[in-house]
């Protein structure tokens, strides 16, 4: 008999059945209120590793993983190299080619999900880009590195829409024009996608100066769109970037369409959530090896945003009858990009990896 937290319930039951020998009618499951899953607790190694001491013990048994356990004995979010290639014809795209390459959680997790070589989750948010791209090809190539990956809170489009909102300002930078602007010209057929655009800019003020600082801070406010989860948001950073490359977040601003809200305090409670899970990620979310161990081991050095650091997080809801969407991972996943290209409306340095690279950004690098 177990009593665990478990976003899968018969998978924790299975699991034990399978270390034990016996039936899966011969455990049950007592699942409590998870108080936050985020995706690793769609994995059961830790139950199953309590059932194998458990068979041992006579009595009852509680497993307590110590935080540096947890941390050095995670599974990790895939790491996902994303090329993207685009022919641009007058301010159009007329061509779009994105490839992703990396580890595929579904061929572990759920292998009939696995699909002639194809994660669909590490190719949401690329398959469907809201943004009118012409002739499309979207790729995925896997190829499993020696560490194990699972889901995390944004999953696939974490990296998938990272990487398109990021190459989105690098093409209107590189035509001369203001990155809302490109990306309002490739949405004259989506509204709800220009909606939550049109929305966020008006509020978060794009086209007026990023507030000065009394530090003399290089500023700089970035904009980022996601479609996925069923759902639309835009999200709008201002940031502040030392000489040292230090990046400090100072106000977020996000837009959202999630179709017909239910219950709205929820709904701004999960994008808060979900962005304060994407500025930890983009700000600080490394994951280092040596001779084949993780490095970090605590909060000491596997950093998360602290309270001191945390932006003004302000959310706007669009009106919608659509089909509800989701809504606890989108917050997580339009956050990231938009800090990254407030930084590199601020430097000058486009980034093309997480998190943010202080070295690529300090005065005079």
């Amino acid at each position: 008999e177990l009593w665990t937290g478990t976003q899968v319930p018969g998978f924790a039951q299975a699991g034990a059945a399978t270390a034990l020998g016996v039936t899966p009618d011969k455990v049950t499951v007592n699942n409590h209120l998870i108080g936050g899953g985020f995706g690793r607790r769609l994995e059961v190694d830790g139950v199953v590793k309590a059932v194998r001491i458990a068979a041992k013990v006579d009595g009852p048994v509680k497993v307590i993983w110590s935080r540096e356990e947890d941390i050095r004995q995670q599974l990790y979010r895939p790491l996902y190299h994303e090329h993207l290639k685009a022919r641009l014809e007058n301010g159009r795209i007329t061509a779009w080619h994105h490839r992703v390459t990396g580890g595929s959680v579904m061929a572990h997790w759920l292998p009939p999900a696995f699909k002639d070589g194809i994660d669909a989750d590490a190719v949401d948010g690329a398959a469907e880009v809201p943004y009118a791209v012409g002739d499309r090809l979207v790729e995925f190539i896997r190829h499993e590195s020696a560490v194990p990956v699972a889901f995390w809170r944004g999953v696939g489009p974490n990296g998938s829409i990272f990487a398109i909102e990021c190459f989105m300002d690098l093409m209107a930078r590189k035509t001369g024009v203001d990155p809302l602007a490109f990306r309002r010209g490739l949405l004259e057929k989506n509204a709800r996608a220009l909606g939550v655009l049109n929305l966020v800019a008006d509020k978060a003020g794009w086209g007026t100066p990023a507030p000065s600082l009394p530090s003399g801070a290089r500023r700089g406010r970035g904009i980022a769109l996601m479609n996925a989860f069923g759902s639309f948001l835009a999200a709008i950073a201002d940031v502040a970037v030392t000489d040292e490359g230090d990046v400090s977040v100072t106000r977020l601003v996000i837009a959202a369409d999630v179709g017909k809200v239910i219950n709205p305090n929820i709904l701004e409670a999960q994008i808060q959530g979900g962005a304060t899970f994407g500025l930890s990620a983009v700000l600080f979310g490394k994951i280092t090896f040596a001779e084949g161990a993780v490095e970090q081991g605590n909060f000491n050095d596997y950093r998360i945003i602290r309270i001191d650091e945390m932006p003004v997080i302000e959310v706007h809801v669009v009106p919608s009858s659509e089909n509800s969407g989701g809504i606890g991972e989108p917050g997580t996943v339009v956050t990231q990009p938009a800090v990254a290209n407030a930084v590199y409306a601020a430097t000058g340095v486009q980034l093309t990896r997480m998190p943010i690279d202080r070295a690529l950004i300090a005065k005079g690098a």
